[in-house]
């Protein structure tokens, strides 16, 4: 599966999550995404205002994460922190599920984490990091209908702090989310190769960090 390289780029979510980030290089980011044509940059919360400000003639959008990256969080913690970033500019919203209360068992505990942050979001689209590698597959179904049931718009694979995605891994939640969610894959998606691969799995938005080494691949 070709796929040309602005058609990968409307797909891309170009990544900037590690603690050390600075402003500059939020900048630089910013810069790269509108220069090849990225679906959005995602940033720390605190970056949020920053990337806004960068691409407020821009066509990009500004995704911010939430609870992020253990998802261990408090649920109204969780809920402010995307009500802040929503405020303070971003479009889009990455949330880290409780991976510990799906892991237990307690669906319940964590669909109420991610209905808060939705509702919080405030019609911006959410994505539910779900931790793949830390899942097996029933809780890895059971994660996309929480998902859904909750009103997200997104289920994610991964941090990438953990294990990366997995083609099988996007072909399990594309087929468990069916119509109803979109499948963000994300992790360890750092060429033109396997980020085609994703894609051809059912992942239909690409969280990368080597977005532009990607597309150097891609033909045009």
């Amino acid at each position: 599966m070709d796929i040309r390289s602005t058609e990968l780029a409307a797909l891309i979510d170009h990544t900037l999550l590690k603690p050390e980030a600075t402003a500059a290089e939020v900048q630089r980011l910013c810069e790269e995404a509108q220069q090849h044509g990225f679906y959005s940059v995602c940033v720390s919360p605190h970056f949020a205002s920053l990337a806004r400000e960068l691409l407020a003639q821009s066509p990009v959008k500004v995704c911010a994460v939430a609870g992020f990256p253990s998802g261990a969080h408090e649920a109204a913690v969780k809920a402010y922190e995307a009500a802040r970033a929503v405020e303070q500019g971003a479009d889009e919203i990455d949330m880290v599920m409780n991976v510990g209360a799906a892991k237990a068992g307690d669906w319940r505990r964590a669909g109420v984490d991610i209905a808060g942050v939705v509702k919080s979001a405030k019609g911006c689209p959410v994505k539910v990091i779900i931790e793949t590698c830390l899942l097996s597959d029933e809780e890895k179904i059971a994660a996309c209908k929480i998902c859904r049931d909750a009103g997200a718009s997104f289920v994610k694979t991964s941090t990438g702090f953990n294990q990366g995605a997995t083609v099988a891994d996007v072909r399990l939640l594309r087929a468990a989310a069916g119509a109803y969610l979109g499948v963000k894959a994300s992790g360890g998606i750092r060429d033109y190769e396997t980020a085609c691969k994703m894609v051809e799995a059912g992942a239909n938005r690409l969280g990368a960090s080597a977005g532009v080494s990607i597309l150097a691949a891609a033909p045009r």
